[in-house]
């Protein structure tokens, strides 16, 4: 099957609404399984129990500010 250009556009103009449905997805499938799930919150990082109970890990640090095309090195 080969798709037009239109359709490929129109097709990547809504990746971030379908990741953000997969990521919901996946979030309230491991706590329906009884899992805990990792999370990022007001710049920590949570653990979230099915109970809705939440427990503080640790302070996640600053965001790192990059501009499109950037690359980073990793040591």
């Amino acid at each position: 099957m080969t798709l037009s250009e239109e359709s490929i556009s129109f097709l990547e103009e809504h990746i971030p609404e379908l990741a953000d449905a997969a990521f919901k997805q996946a979030y309230w499938a491991a706590l329906a399984s009884g899992s805990s799930v990792l999370i990022s919150e007001n710049g920590d990082l949570v653990e979230v129990f099915p109970n809705g109970k939440h427990k503080f890990i640790k302070h996640l640090p600053a965001a790192t500010p990059v501009t499109p095309g950037q690359r980073l090195e990793i040591k």
